[in-house]
């Protein structure tokens, strides 16, 4: 009977093994439920350990939910180049902003993460099973998207908690996943939030995934990942109404970094104040000038504006602000 088993399990393996090299449809769908199911028990034994460990909800727990996490790359053959790690070392709180590209990008954050720094998720996350609870435990900062009422009272609520329990906060500006190989417009929480607690914007970004994974194409091998920790941009002095500009930079910024680590030169097109810049082959999106708010992009065939569409299946934030809903205390 046990022989039975094994030659029925070896089978089965064989089989799927075969599946996946000859349909990419069948490889991108394992990958993706194993990674799933790996999230999903990686995160209760992680909260097993975070309650022992420290008994409850605190930004501590990422130390283990970060060591945990760092173990999926063997998994999935994804390597990380990593470099200005030492941007990170600034006196006090600051708020990091990043790429935001698929559910890969977990492996990507803890790669990186310095101590004493939580994350910004929506609050449907809360909801997700082990994930949601290895989230909450490790101190993530529920935001409701679509209430907007609420949207400055939770930013001054989120200045006094970094400010207070010295943590840096991590925020994706981009406000969805977006695996287009480019960047979405920024929206201003993020900036909004360092203004108010006068305290440095890090960029963080990282390369495209789209060489070795790509939900549209059902596309997920192995392959690398470069990552760069830029300066910190200062915000002494600055006041709200430096939001947009402080915005502008960070976008440009990353942006061009963005297509210097995934290999694209990038094409610069500069037209008159007020149109739109293109400065990548294929992509178009909003001038950098400030004060100009467009939220679409130009179309390299017909030059119609539109929306740019992210990830497939994902949706845009509901208001600008990334920063709406509940503050959960840290509880350090």
């Amino acid at each position: 009977m046990e022989m039975g088993w094994l030659l029925w399990g070896t089978a089965v393996l064989l089989l799927l093994h075969v599946l996946m090299q000859l349909s990419p449809t069948v490889n991108f769908a394992l990958r993706i439920g194993f990674y799933c199911l790996l999230c999903l028990v990686a995160s209760a034994v992680a909260a097993v350990a975070c309650l022992l460990v420290n008994g409850g909800r605190t930004v501590r727990n990422m130390r283990i939910i970060k060591a945990v996490v760092r173990s999926f790359k063997y998994f999935f053959g994804v390597r990380f180049e990593v470099k200005g790690l030492e941007n990170f070392k600034v006196e006090g709180p600051a708020v990091i902003v990043s790429n935001h590209q698929s559910v890969l990008d977990m492996m990507g954050l803890m790669e990186v993460l310095p101590d004493n720094c939580v994350q910004v998720g929506k609050k449907e996350l809360m909801y997700m099973g082990s994930v949601g609870l290895i989230m909450y435990l490790g101190g993530v900062i529920f935001i409701n998207r679509k209430s907007t009422s609420s949207a400055k009272m939770v930013m001054s609520e989120v200045a006094k908690t970094m400010v207070a329990e010295n943590v840096k906060v991590w925020v994706y500006p981009e406000g969805t996943r977006n695996c287009t190989g480019d960047l979405l417009p920024f929206k201003k929480g993020a900036f909004h939030l360092a203004v108010q607690a006068q305290v440095p914007v890090i960029p963080v970004v990282y390369s495209s995934f789209t060489t070795f994974y790509n939900p549209k194409t059902k596309l997920f091998t192995s392959g690398k990942i470069k990552v760069e920790v830029l300066p910190p941009v200062e915000t002494k002095g600055l006041t709200s109404d430096d939001v947009t500009d402080l915005s502008d930079r960070c976008f440009s910024t990353m942006r061009e970094t963005l297509f210097k680590l995934s290999g694209h030169p990038g094409i610069k097109l500069v037209l008159p104040k007020g149109s739109m810049t293109r400065e990548a082959p294929g992509a178009l999106s909003p001038a950098l000038t400030p004060g100009l708010e467009l939220q679409g992009l130009v179309t390299a065939s017909t030059g119609s504006v539109g929306r740019q569409q992210p990830c497939l299946g994902q949706q845009g934030e509901g208001s600008e602000s990334s920063l709406e809903g509940t503050v959960w205390p840290l509880l350090r």
